[in-house]
């Protein structure tokens, strides 16, 4: 994004309204349209911004921005709310000038915001340092909470002020933050009690029922329902865009960080929800015996609700909705009230109390955020208060009445301001000042305001004479004292000309604004400022326990009665509003008008005739029209020097002199009249703005003209660098080049070299190695035909060596066959006798090695429980066959054995002993078959959770498992750790490890379990015994079968007691205490789920129920 330099650089529009040419009310909307359509939302009238709300976010409020707007003059960038902030900073911080900046705009038209923005910037750009951020945090955190409770959804804002807000900013000497102080205007309470269609209550009744948990809402006896509460309006209740859940955790933080401690935030609640609980109270009349009528409370309940939220007796309440008191010295007249009176009543507490319980809210927040230390603070005030109200329908009532009244001095004092600093610069700077022609306004604020004749001051003469009062009587009044007025008008005054005015109702009256006529209905007009509330209500109110409502309603305190009628809400106001004047005209004013550009709350859209209308009763038009009166723009000498200085060839491109004498000749050389311009001491005042404009157009000419000329200058300085730098790498290359040919010749010269030199050694070596070869072949050949010489040696005497040894070996073969035939022929007589029998032995022989070799490519798998075997060739080995089966069976059965570790014997020990007791008896026991016994299932040695439990048992545990204990009253089971020693067995609490029950195993005598698949089990005890005194145990386990061959085999192996009997039938008897119960187990259909049950039938029989399988 382009920074400007400049007010006039780049200008959508006109920047500042009094460089605006011609100036009408057509050209003033046209520029702030066209501003508005290029999100150019700020807009100056001299030091006046004029913010237009865009209804959506702007990239213009970012920390970069707030950095560009710091310490820079007012002018020196495009118009922004942050232009005058640091400028009203800068001049509180650098000159100790207190400030005060003003924002005013109707409903919807971003005051709130703006405010915001001010303070977020001030926020941002004064010092650092915990103490100063937690005071920052302080400050920005109270809007908040102000917000919710004094702002609503209306037909023209979705989070609109109905409230006027002042606050105080005190800075230090540094101008870093030490506090604020808050004041509040005129919050409207009678939204309290009746919204206009579309609207809604106070954000806070909607926060608190969407956003606080349930529990806060079961204290507050509130329900989430809207729906529920006369008070809220249904039509508006969700507003698109507000997360009130949200908002409401957003304000409890709010408040905590302001410093509102829990108790506190609790009873501000707790007066909430009775305000909703009030709006709920309705009344029925009820006859008197003298023929008066009485109201009485239709429903208690929400009465009960509120009196107990309040601490308060529900008698004493309902007493003063029935009753009203009247003191008179020291009479009392104590009168009914009817159901209309009633509703008056309650609508005048409701209003009241959450009127006093906002202005308590500010008190509080500004206890927490004013400055600690005594000394002079500088001051930076916010005044972010409604504008000026006028309603189409012509439905204008006190509100907007003292709502423009409060517009109306606002008005006098910005001309009175403005034309001050006018005043004050032109004398600063020398130049004669001249009388501004103006509207002053005070005739109308005196119309409104005088003590004698004014409207307010005959108000409450009305509301605090005796007799009938109406509003009626007050229009009469108005019509006799101010009938001459030339700011007034009615139907019945005496000015004939309003006889015929069909405009104008009889019970109207109209006044000339500054801004326009508003055409006001006196209905209402004497309650609202009356605002009376029933001293029995607020006796009542006073007698509640509750922290806050005594604080709330000190004017009920019996001891404090005080019989003077309590000033009217017009004196109130009045008086407010002249403290507020008073300390404004002790400031340095900076303003800031905002518009709301259309109705529907949409971006882009701009509505003329809305626009006009604000800009009419803003003042806009004379803001302008005052400004210009005297000189329409001025500048310092230097920027204005710097700015202009190429128009001139004696003062570009410097000018030596000082700035005012460079300005003074730069005017002459462009020939400006003199009337049109003045110098002062610091400053150049120009009066008409087309001799700006002229000044901005030469100043464009020129700049174009000194643009090609720079264009031009860089250009060819670019060239001739661009040539510089050509010519100068032209050399390098040049070089580079020529030590790159020279390396490479002395590359190629070298090596071939190396070449001619390799090739000259090799020819050498060669010729040296055939010299070597030629005479080791001369020595080789002597030897080669010297050991062919020894071998033909050799080999002769070998042949003859080897005929030798074949002669004796020749003689030797005769004499062995010789011998043998000889032996053959005197055996051969004994050799066919032993015939037969040895081929049969060789025969049998040879079968039986084929047997055993076809056997051992044969054999079955190790393991013992392979039934496979050969089957025999012959029968005259089926002995054999038999028994060589057998041999091998128990072989590899020893083989298998051998792996056995000791803890696996006894596993399969304790199997096999399992397969003795339940085989065929047990319909469980096939299930348990497949599943290995684990023994300790709890892992108690390493579980801490039964650290305490295992130091507890003495001996190693055999068995850990949990087991559920049968009552016998009901057949529930509770679970139970079992453990299973080899000298007793324990029962422990499961969650605790509380050991219940330790019995020694010599103690029991049998055990007892059915023949179905439960888990159940009986240990019965030995009669006598102390562990028999509360009866045996009946016990369930998924894990029977191993609790059971445990046990079992435990007996069996002490020496000093018999073998435990396993008694396994469907129906056994056990023990408990001195009665014996019947356990009958029984098969039932799986339709209620597999899991077995047991139910008691009587107090001698535990029936079990035990699905069947499918």
């Amino acid at each position: 994004m382009e920074v400007k330099t400049s007010l006039l650089d780049n200008m959508i529009g006109v920047g500042d309204m009094v460089l605006l040419e011609p100036l009408s009310e057509d050209s003033f909307l046209g520029n702030l349209k066209k501003r508005f359509d290029h999100s150019e939302i700020y807009t100056y009238i001299g030091s006046v911004v004029i913010s237009m709300n865009p209804y959506r976010s702007l990239p213009i409020y970012t920390p970069e921005k707030v950095e560009e707007y710091r310490n820079r003059n007012f002018y020196e960038l495009s118009p922004h709310i942050y232009a005058l902030a640091d400028e009203a900073y800068r001049s509180l911080r650098d000159q100790d000038k207190d400030q005060c900046i003003l924002i005013t705009g109707e409903s919807g038209a971003g005051k709130t915001e703006a405010s915001k923005l001010v303070m977020s910037y001030v926020a941002a750009v004064c010092g650092k340092g915990h103490e100063v951020n937690k005071v920052k945090e302080q400050l920005l955190q109270s809007n908040p909470v102000l917000e919710a409770f004094g702002n609503a959804k209306t037909v023209r804002n979705d989070n609109s002020s109905r409230f006027g807000k002042y606050m105080d900013i005190e800075f230090d000497f540094k101008g870093d933050p030490l506090g604020g102080v808050i004041s509040n205007y005129l919050l409207e309470k009678s939204r309290v009690v009746k919204q206009p269609r579309g609207e809604r209550n106070f954000h806070v009744f909607y926060q608190l029922l969407s956003g606080a948990s349930d529990d806060t809402l079961r204290k507050l006896k509130l329900d989430r329902d809207f729906s529920k509460y006369n008070y809220l309006s249904l039509d508006s209740a969700v507003v698109s865009g507000l997360d009130d859940a949200a908002n409401f955790r957003t304000v409890r933080n709010a408040m905590q960080i302001v410093g509102f401690m829990e108790d506190e935030v609790q009873s501000v609640l707790e007066l909430v929800a009775a305000v909703l609980k009030l709006g709920n109270i309705e009344f029925k009349p009820e006859s008197r015996c003298n023929g008066t009528d009485e109201s009485r409370v239709k429903d208690k309940n929400d009465l009960k609700e509120m009196c107990e939220l309040l601490g308060m007796e529900q008698s004493v309440l309902e007493r003063a909705f029935s009753y009203r008191t009247v003191e008179a010295k020291m009479e009392k007249v104590s009168t009914t009230l009817n159901v209309a009176q009633a509703y008056y009543a309650r609508d005048a507490l409701a209003k009241n109390l959450y009127s006093r319980l906002f202005s308590w809210l500010v008190t509080r927040i500004n206890e927490s955020i004013q400055a600690q230390t005594k000394a002079r603070h500088k001051v930076m005030g916010v005044l972010d208060i409604y504008g000026f109200e006028i309603f189409e329908n012509g439905d204008n009532s006190f509100e907007q009445f003292i709502i423009n009244y409060c517009n109306e001095k606002l008005q006098q004092i910005f001309i009175e301001l403005t034309l001050r600093e006018e005043q004050e610069e032109y004398v600063r700077e020398g130049i004669e000042w001249t009388n501004i022609e103006y509207f002053n306004n005070a005739i109308i604020c005196d119309l409104i305001e005088n003590n004698q004749n004014g409207i307010l001051a005959m108000l409450d003469e009305e509301c605090l004479r005796p007799g009938t009062v109406t509003d009626e009587t007050f229009l009469d009044k108005l019509n006799t004292i101010c009938a001459d007025h030339q700011h007034f008008e009615s139907r019945l005054n005496k000015n004939s000309k309003f006889l015929n005015d069909h405009s104008l109702p009889h019970n109207c009256f109209r006044i000339q604004h500054y801004a326009g006529k508003v055409l006001y209905r006196v209905e209402g007009f004497v309650d609202k400022n009356n605002d009376l509330l029933y001293r029995d209500l607020s006796q009542a109110m006073y007698k509640a326990n509750h922290s806050l409502i005594k604080q709330l309603f000190p004017e009920g305190n019996p001891a404090k009665v005080n019989l003077k009628r309590p000033p009217t809400a017009g004196f109130q106001f009045r008086a407010s509003v002249g403290t507020l004047m008073r300390n404004l005209q002790t400031k340095n004013p900076n303003y800031i008008r905002c518009i709301k550009p259309n109705d529907k709350k949409a971006s882009h859209i701009f509505t003329d005739s809305l626009v006009r209308h604000q800009v009419r009763y803003l003042g806009l038009m004379e803001n302008v029209r005052v400004r210009r009166a005297g000189y329409a723009f001025r500048q310092p000498y230097e920027p204005c020097l710097e700015r202009y200085k190429m128009l001139c060839k004696r003062t570009w491109p410097h000018w030596k002199g000082p700035a005012r004498e460079g300005v003074e000749v730069l005017m002459a050389d462009l020939q400006i009249p003199a009337e049109e311009i003045s110098y002062g001491r610091s400053k150049i005042f120009i009066r008409n703005p087309r001799t700006l404009f002229f000044l901005e157009e030469k100043r464009k000419q020129c700049l174009q003209d000194l643009a090609t000329l720079i264009q031009k200058i860089y250009r060819g300085w670019k060239c001739r660098t661009h040539f510089l730098l050509m010519k100068k790498s032209q050399i390098v290359v040049a070089a580079w080049y020529r030590r790159y040919a020279q390396q490479k010749t002395y590359r190629n010269i070298k090596s071939a070299t190396t070449v001619v030199q390799s090739y000259t050694r090799g020819w050498q070596a060669r010729k040296l190695l055939r010299e070597l070869k030629y005479q080791k072949r001369c020595e080789e050949a002597v030897t080669t035909i010297a050991a062919f010489w020894h071998g033909t040696q050799a080999r002769r005497e070998l042949r003859r060596l080897k005929e030798e040894a074949r002669r004796k070996h020749a003689v030797a073969l005769i004499w062995a066959y010789w011998q043998g035939l000889k032996v053959r022929r005197e055996y051969r007589k004994f050799f066919r006798a032993n015939a037969g029998k040895k081929i049969y032995d060789f025969t049998i022989q040879r079968i039986i090695q084929k047997y055993f070799l076809g056997l051992k490519s044969s054999m079955p798998s190790m393991s013992p429980i392979d039934r496979k075997w050969p089957a025999r060739p012959y029968g005259f080995l089926d002995g054999v066959h038999t028994e060589l089966r057998k041999i091998f069976h128990h072989w590899r059965c020893k083989k298998y054995r051998d792996q056995f570790t000791e803890e696996k014997k006894a596993v399969y020990e304790e199997k096999l002993e399992a397969s003795e007791i339940f085989k065929d008896k047990k319909a469980l026991y096939p299930s348990s078959v497949s599943q290995p016994f684990k023994g300790d299932y709890l892992e108690i040695s390493k579980n801490p959770k039964y650290q305490k439990l295992n130091s507890a048992v003495d001996e190693k545990v055999l068995l850990a498992d949990v087991v559920n204990k049968i009552n016998r009253a009901n057949g529930k089971g509770t679970p139970r750790i079992f453990l299973l020693t080899k000298k007793n067995f324990v029962l422990a609490d499961q969650k605790t490890g509380q050991v219940k029950a330790s019995i020694p195993l010599p103690d029991v005598t049998s055990m007892s379990v059915s023949t179905q698949k439960d888990g159940f089990f009986a240990l019965k005890l030995k009669e006598g015994s102390a562990s028999a005194v509360k009866g045996d145990f009946l016990l369930s386990s998924e894990h029977l079968i191993e609790i059971i061959t445990k046990l079992h085999r435990i007996g069996a192996t002490a020496a000093d007691r018999e073998k435990l009997k396993v008694d396994i039938s469907d129906e056994f008897l056990v023990q408990f205490k001195q009665d014996k119960v019947c356990v009958k187990f029984i098969q039932s259909s799986p339709k209620n789920g597999n899991s077995v049950s047991c139910k008691r039938k009587n107090n001698r029989l535990l029936e079990v129920s035990v699905p069947t399988s499918p």
